[in-house]
């Protein structure tokens, strides 16, 4: 069998649908060999938003995304998608060309060392030299990248090696299960919860895989514990509970940090340190339950007392089938922090100042979407406020990247998750920055005919920076850019463009673009004038009143 057939058929026993990617002269045994199979290229406008999609795709899926590009240039391209997809455990698979390497074809053109520039952002990464390792060697990257903790792999298929002849052998994926953590852990864990006065639930990016919703939830229904979710977290437990104490947006002064600040017992599920801390750990008789895959990484701030390590869905069922509510459980301050944050996140929501206010935005996409409807988010200031006032109801609904925090991943994030959910309703939420960064795949969605919905929220700058720099009293400096006609940008590409031009017109608006079948691009000037005194400020005085 030519070896690109035999590399094609191992990914589609690995069950591969889609490939995204831009190939180059040195993938063209491999798109052929694609030609014929049963996997379907996504052909993309740039090898960043191809990586993006891949890693999405892992994300929602639990499966390994696989994207392509050819060798140099188009190998560079990955890098920041691998970082994406290896610091937000998404598993994903790139495979890169490269010129022949029996033989030189010309000289050092176009040529890296990719293998080895890819080695410090991935799980793993390998040149293929021979045609008799390909079966192997796919095998090994797609348990590699879903292995916990799941994230980025790579391999290289040199153009000569595409070429050749080689025996067609396939290496099926062996039967294995996650192991489950160990009988006195979990005796450990129920006993500090039942001697704990105030226990607080802690759910982490961790929790949103492998299917731990409905553990959760009946833990929370069941002991009536209340809990808070990190911005990764979103969405495991329906946010819309009445235990839900609210997400650890910010780093202090909010509502939520009253409550992880009252507990002496958190349980901390999923806990991934990619994210920044949830709280802190000090010498004080505060005691930590780490519940994950994995050990906890141990730093000044975080070292737990007790760890349940294994599959987390199997922990928290057995931590629930030996624990017992008790009596001296006090949950009262909880809801002290409860009844005030309510109070406090209704404040701008019907607010009909123009630009559009942040909480009135935050609460008009809340309105629109049904409960698993999905939202992709660019990284900017508007990030804080969805992740701190938007109440997810399902797992992955929120697709927030708080791991590397790129900008540019939002519009290709939204156009995966429409891949692989068709028939939910799906919006990617961009700063006009973050946008600009890969607006290009606007053809790709429109070639796709996905029925998809983009805001670009309009402050002609980098947002998110200008409120730091604020917050840090520098001067207003070297964050202010102009524009395109974003109406007229997206209809040059057959999307269909909307201008917002007062606030209650968007909710409407919104309505109108999810019933009708195009790619939609809403533009909306945002006011984030009282951000630094909202977030540094206001809610600091008010929390600190419960």
């Amino acid at each position: 069998m030519k070896a690109s057939d035999l590399f094609v058929k191992a990914l589609e026993q690995e069950g591969v649908e889609y490939i995204f990617g831009i190939p180059g002269e040195e993938n063209l045994d491999l798109l052929e060999s694609l030609r014929t199979s049963s996997i379907k290229l996504i052909l993309t406008r740039h090898e960043q938003a191809a990586g993006f999609m891949a890693a999405t795709y892992g994300r929602l899926t639990g499966k390994v995304g696989v994207c392509m590009s050819t060798l140099g240039p188009g190998a560079t391209n990955f890098v920041t998608a691998a970082a994406y997809a290896q610091l937000g455990a998404m598993p994903m698979l790139m495979i890169t060309g490269q010129k022949p390497i029996k033989a030189s074809k010309q000289g050092r053109f176009q040529v890296l060392d990719v293998v080895d520039m890819m080695r410090p952002i991935t799980k793993y990464t390998a040149q293929i030299v021979s045609g008799e390792r390909i079966a192997s060697q796919v095998r090994e990257a797609f348990r590699i990248a879903s292995a916990e903790r799941p994230g980025a792999v790579h391999l290289e298929l040199p153009e000569d090696i595409a070429d050749e002849e080689t025996s067609p052998n396939l290496i099926p994926e062996s039967s294995m299960r996650r192991p489950v953590a160990e009988e006195k852990s979990i005796k450990h864990a129920v006993d500090m919860i039942e001697l704990a006065k105030s226990p607080l639930l802690l759910i982490g990016a961790g929790a949103n895989r492998k299917m731990s919703s409905s553990m959760l939830t009946e833990l929370v229904d069941d002991f009536g514990i209340p809990f808070v979710t990190t911005q990764m977290g979103k969405g495991v437990v329906d946010e819309t509970k009445d235990l839900f104490l609210g997400n650890t947006t910010l780093s202090d002064g909010d509502f939520v940090h009253r409550a992880i600040a009252h507990a002496d017992l958190i349980i901390n599920v999923g806990h991934d340190v990619v994210e920044k801390p949830p709280f802190f750990m000090r010498d004080n008789d505060k005691k930590v339950i780490h519940i994950n895959y994995n050990a906890a990484e141990v730093d000044p701030v975080y070292f737990p007392q007790v760890e349940v390590i294994g599959d987390i869905a199997n922990s928290i069922w057995a931590i629930k089938d030996k624990l017992q509510s008790q009596k001296h459980w006090d949950f009262s301050y909880f809801d002290k922090v409860k009844k005030a944050e309510e109070k406090e996140l209704p404040h701008g929501c019907e607010d009909d100042r123009f630009p559009v206010y942040p909480q009135r935005l935050v609460a008009d996409v809340r309105k629109a979407m049904p409960d698993d409807g999905i939202i992709a988010l660019d990284n900017g200031v508007y990030k804080i406020w969805f992740a701190r006032n938007y109440k997810a109801k399902k797992p992955n609904t929120v697709l927030l990247d708080n791991a590397l925090a790129t900008m540019g991943a939002g519009l290709p994030s939204a156009m995966a998750s429409k891949l692989v959910y068709p028939d939910r309703p799906v919006i990617a939420i961009c700063g006009d920055g973050g946008f600009m960064m890969n607006s290009q795949e606007l053809e790709t969605a429109v070639r796709l005919n996905q029925h998809l919905i983009i805001l670009i929220l309009r402050d002609d700058a980098y947002g998110m920076i200008k409120w730091k720099q604020a917050n840090m009293k520098f001067d207003d400096f070297g964050l202010d850019y102009g524009n395109p006609d974003y109406v007229k940008y997206v209809e040059a590409y057959g999307g269909k463009g909307h201008r917002v031009e007062a606030a209650d017109q968007l909710l409407p608006l919104l309505e109108k673009c999810m019933q009708e079948h195009a790619v939609h691009l809403i533009d909306i000037p945002i006011d984030y004038s009282e951000n630094d005194e909202i977030l540094n400020n206001q809610l600091r005085v008010l929390s600190a009143k419960v």
